[in-house]
C-alpha cells in the first residue's frame, strides 16, 4: 500500500536508517558489558555518560517539583518549551498538573535525544542526517498530537458531545483520498479570480512553458523590461497571489515591462524532459521573447529558487555562445554553489539518486506531492503538526491563506531532468565547478555571468541557507550586491512595500565569508523590495512611452493571463 500522504520512499528509509546509525553509535560507545568500548571512542562515551546523568538529573527535580505543587507549594518548571513553541500554548498544559507533566517529560525525553545525536561518534554529514531525523521524530511524539493527551482535544469533544472527534475522521478520510494535508480552505481561492489576477495576456507558449506580458501601470515604462524565471516546483502565482502582495504588481507600478514565465505542470507526455530543455526551451526563449517583443538591447532577468538555478545556467551557455542579452541579474534565494544544501542534503545520496537514474530517470514524472511533503518536513510544527491537530483531533477547518493555497498547488518535475538535477547539483555540485558541466552542448562557466548582479537571501530559509544563497556572490557578477531578508523562503521573499514589515541587511564586506558579511552589514526596517527596485533603475534604461497592447506582429496574445498552464486541471490540448 502506497505511504499517506505521499511520503517519498526516501524519506522512510533516512528515518529507519537513523534510527539503526543512532542505536549503533549508543552501543558501540558503551560496548557490551565487560567490553571494551568499539570504535566509536571513548570521548562519545563519555558525553552520552553525561547526557544521560544531565537527564536523570532533570526528571529527579521534575518530580520534586510536582510533589511541591501537590502539597501546596508553588514550583518553576524544570523545562519550558523553546521560544516560538506554539503547540503548549492552552492554559491546561501548565496549570493542570497531569499535563505539565507529561509536557516536561516530553520535552526532557526530547532533549535527551538530542543530546544523544549530538554525542554520537559520526561523521558531520551523518549527524546531520541524524539530527534532521530526530527531530522528525521528536515532533511527531508530542502530546500535543495525540487526542488522549491533548487537552484542548479533549475539551472540545466533550463540548460538542463528540462531534469534533467525527468531524475530525472525515477530515482525516477525506485527506487520505487527496493523498496530502489540507493546510487552508482551498475553496476560498480560485487562480484568475482572487489570485493571479494582474491583467496581462500570454504571448507565447511551447510544450514547456508560457510566457505572460502584464499590462503596463505607468504612462512611461523603462526601456529594458524584466524577464522572470519562477520556480518550476510550484506554479508562479506567489509572485501575483493578491494586489496588496504581488511582486508583480509592485513592479508595474515601479515603470516595468514585467515578463514572467508559467512553467507547465508535467504530465506523461513531458517525461522525457531534461534539464537542457527547460534551460534552452525554457529560459532562453523566454529571454529572446522579451527582447524581441520590447525592442530592447538587453532585458533585465529575476530568477527564484529553482528557477534562478535555470536562468544562471541559460546565462552560462549563452556567455558561452557569445551572446549578452541580459543587463542584470537578480537571484532571489538561489543555490548555485550546493556544498551546503541544508536539511535538503539529508534526502541526497548515491543509492537514492541512482535508483532516480535507472528508473524515472529514463522517462517518467516525480510527484509533486511527495516533492510538496518532503518541504513540510522541513518545518514539520509550522506545516503538518497544527493542522493534524486542527483538522483531526479538533474536527476543524483550516483558514483561508493564499500563500498556502499556492503551497498546496504543487507541480510535478520530469523524471529526467529531476534526476540529473540531484546528481550534478546536490550530489556532486558540478555547476559551481568551471567547465564540469556542458549544458546544452556547451561548456559552462558561470564565472562568465559578469553583468551585475543582485543577490538576495532569506535569514531563516530551510530550502536555501541564507550563507548558500550568498556563495553566489563569489560565482557570478562584476558589480554584486548582497541583500539578506529576515524570515524564511517565501515569507521573506513575498514582503510587500506597502506594509513595510520586518527587515534587511545591505552593504556588508564582501568575501568568502558570509557571516563577516553579515557582522559588517547595515540593518534596515522594512521590505527589501524598494531597496531593489532604485538597484534596478540604474540598470533599466531610459524611460520610453508605456506599450500600448501586448506581443507584436511575431509574438501575437493567445489568451488573457494568468493562461492555461496555471490552472489546477489544463485542457489536453495545452500546447498543441
Amino acid at each position: 500500500m502506497a505511504a499517506p500522504f505521499n511520503m517519498p520512499d526516501e524519506f522512510i528509509q533516512g528515518f529507519f536508517q537513523s534510527g539503526q546509525t543512532l542505536l549503533q553509535a549508543y552501543t558501540g560507545a558503551f560496548g557490551k558489558i565487560g567490553e571494551a568500548p568499539s570504535t566509536y571512542s571513548s570521548i562519545p562515551a563519555l558525553a552520552l555518560a553525561q547526557a544521560q546523568a544531565h537527564y536523570w538529573q532533570q526528571q529527579m527535580a521534575l518530580y520534586a517539583g510536582m510533589m511541591a505543587n501537590a502539597t501546596g507549594r508553588k514550583s518553576e518548571p524544570t523545562v519550558q518549551p523553546e521560544r516560538g513553541d506554539r503547540r503548549f500554548n492552552a492554559e491546561a498544559w501548565s496549570a493542570n498538573s497531569w499535563y505539565s507533566l507529561l509536557k516536561q517529560t516530553y520535552l526532557l525525553n526530547s532533549r535527551l535525544l538530542n543530546d544523544m545525536v549530538e554525542a554520537s561518534g559520526v561523521s558531520e554529514k551523518e549527524k546531520h542526517k541524524l539530527r534532521f531525523y530526530a527531530r522528525q521524530f521528536i515532533d511527531s511524539m508530542s502530546p500535543a498530537n495525540f487526542a488522549a493527551t491533548n487537552p484542548e482535544a479533549i475539551q472540545t469533544a466533550v463540548e460538542t458531545q463528540g462531534e469534533s472527534m467525527r468531524t475530525g475522521f472525515a477530515n482525516l478520510l477525506e485527506d487520505l483520498k487527496r493523498g496530502r494535508i489540507s493546510i487552508t480552505d482551498e475553496s476560498a481561492f480560485e487562480v484568475g479570480r482572487n489570485v493571479a489576477v494582474s491583467k496581462g495576456s500570454v504571448v507565447f507558449e511551447n510544450e514547456l512553458f508560457q510566457l505572460i506580458q502584464y499590462a503596463p501601470l505607468t504612462d512611461k515604462v523603462a526601456e529594458r523590461p524584466l524577464v522572470i524565471v519562477p520556480p518550476c516546483i510550484n506554479k508562479f502565482y506567489i509572485l501575483d497571489l493578491q494586489p496588496e502582495n504581488s511582486f508583480v504588481r509592485f513592479a508595474a507600478e515601479q515603470g516595468q515591462t514585467v515578463f514572467l514565465v508559467s512553467w507547465r505542470n508535467p504530465d506523461a507526455e513531458l517525461g522525457h524532459i531534461t534539464w537542457d530543455d527547460y534551460v534552452e526551451k525554457g529560459a532562453i526563449k523566454a529571454l529572446e521573447v522579451g527582447r524581441a517583443i520590447s525592442r530592447a538591447d538587453k532585458v533585465n532577468a529575476v530568477g527564484w529558487c529553482v528557477g534562478g538555478t535555470i536562468l544562471s545556467s541559460a546565462l552560462a551557455v549563452l556567455r558561452a555562445r557569445g551572446d549578452e542579452p541580459v543587463a542584470s541579474l537578480t537571484l532571489l534565494t538561489t543555490m548555485l554553489d550546493f556544498s551546503d544544501p541544508g536539511d535538503l542534503g539529508v534526502f541526497i545520496d548515491e543509492q537514492g539518486v541512482s535508483q532516480r537514474e535507472q528508473t524515472i530517470g529514463r522517462g517518467g514524472i516525480y510527484s509533486g506531492g511527495e516533492l510538496g511533503f518532503v518541504f513540510q518536513t522541513l518545518r514539520a510544527n509550522d506545516l503538518i503538526w497544527p493542522y493534524v491537530v486542527n483538522n483531526y483531533l479538533k474536527g476543524g477547518a483550516p483558514q483561508a491563506f493564499d500563500l498556502l493555497y499556492w503551497n498546496a498547488d504543487g507541480t510535478n518535475l520530469p523524471g529526467p531532468m529531476y534526476a540529473w538535477y540531484l546528481r550534478n547539483m546536490y550530489l556532486e555540485n558540478n555547476l559551481c565547478k568551471a567547465g564540469r558541466l556542458s549544458i546544452c552542448d556547451t561548456p559552462v562557466d558561470l564565472g562568465k555571468i559578469d553583468m551585475p548582479s543582485y543577490i538576495f537571501g532569506t535569514q531563516e530559509d530551510h530550502i536555501v541557507p541564507w550563507k548558500g544563497a550568498y556563495r553566489s556572490t563569489q560565482l557570478v557578477g562584476v558589480q554584486t550586491q548582497f541583500v539578506l531578508g529576515a524570515s524564511g523562503h517565501i515569507a521573506g521573499v513575498i514582503n510587500p512595500a506597502s506594509k513595510n514589515k520586518r527587515s534587511y541587511w545591505t552593504d556588508g564586506e564582501l568575501g568568502d565569508d558570509p557571516q563577516a558579511w553579515l557582522q559588517s552589514a547595515t540593518s534596515h526596517p522594512g521590505s527589501w523590495w524598494t531597496h531593489w527596485s532604485n538597484w534596478l533603475q540604474v540598470h533599466s534604461g531610459k524611460q520610453i512611452a508605456a506599450p500600448k497592447k501586448p506581443g507584436n506582429a511575431e509574438f501575437k496574445p493567445i489568451e488573457p493571463a494568468p493562461g492555461r498552464y496555471v490552472a489546477k486541471h489544463p485542457p489536453a490540448e495545452i500546447g498543441a
